[in-house]
């Protein structure tokens, strides 16, 4: 019998349309568990690297391919009612894995933030239904990485909505304040704002995910098989 490619393997499960429900998507992801994503990567024509730059995302383009959605680059969630975010791993000398950094949300525009409280803001829109994708960081050259794991988030903790509201009108007073430039990654205990951009001159800022807040995300549903995902110091109130 032939070995089929690893797009053909892949096929029944990709869908054409935008329109997928969020349980549906996890569990298509979830197929992916324990596979390499930078095989599918060439077989989708995914450029990983160009002419000495890396496409940092990479590997959410693959997920999004792989479930039939185009590129998206629009603060709109990636699926109408969910958003799709994949964030690296590293490995640990003890056998665990961590959040290798925070996890981008969505750009920082002063004058929406400012004109919007939280429930009727962008970060609220991006983090309010979510499916977290998590991949093993092998190297720098990403010649492989392992899809580790894949979780369903909302804000429905009351004391989790709190601090990210709290957050979020944190960074709100400190552009009232002194404008966007005046934002540092100090403000926020689970959502900071840093600066977004090629270069350390870049201007632009977006909101983060601590890592800690990262992988209690991850761990909602944390698969048995695979080692738990671990943050830094900083703890998150448990749902």
């Amino acid at each position: 019998m032939p070995t089929l490619g690893v797009e053909d393997q892949f096929m029944p499960l990709i869908i054409q349309t935008q329109k997928l429900e969020r349980r549906e998507g996890l569990a298509r992801i979830k197929l992916l568990t324990g596979k390499d994503l930078r095989p599918l990567a060439d077989s989708y024509g995914i450029t990983v690297w160009k002419n000495d730059r890396k496409n940092k995302g990479w590997a959410g383009q693959v997920i999004e391919h792989y479930l039939g959605l185009p590129q998206n680059s629009l603060q709109a969630p990636d699926f109408g009612t969910w958003e799709l975010k994949v964030v690296p791993l590293r490995r640990a000398a003890d056998g665990t894995v961590k959040v290798k950094e925070s996890m981008a949300i969505t750009m920082i525009e002063p004058g929406e933030v400012l004109s919007n409280k939280f429930k009727d803001s962008h970060l609220y829109d991006k983090l309010r239904s979510v499916v977290v994708v998590a991949r093993i960081f092998e190297n720098v050259a990403d010649t492989s990485s392992i899809l580790h794991s894949a979780a369903e988030f909302d804000l429905d903790n009351p004391a989790i909505y709190k601090q990210v509201e709290e957050d979020y009108e944190a960074i709100r007073g400190v552009i009232r304040a002194g404008g966007v430039e005046s934002l540092t990654g100090d403000t926020g205990k689970y959502v900071q704002a840093r600066t977004k951009g090629r270069g350390h001159g870049s201007t632009s800022r977006a909101f983060y995910a601590r890592a800690t807040f990262v992988a209690h995300i991850l761990n909602l549903h944390k698969l048995a098989w695979m080692p738990r995902v671990v943050g830094d110091q900083l703890s998150v109130v448990s749902c």
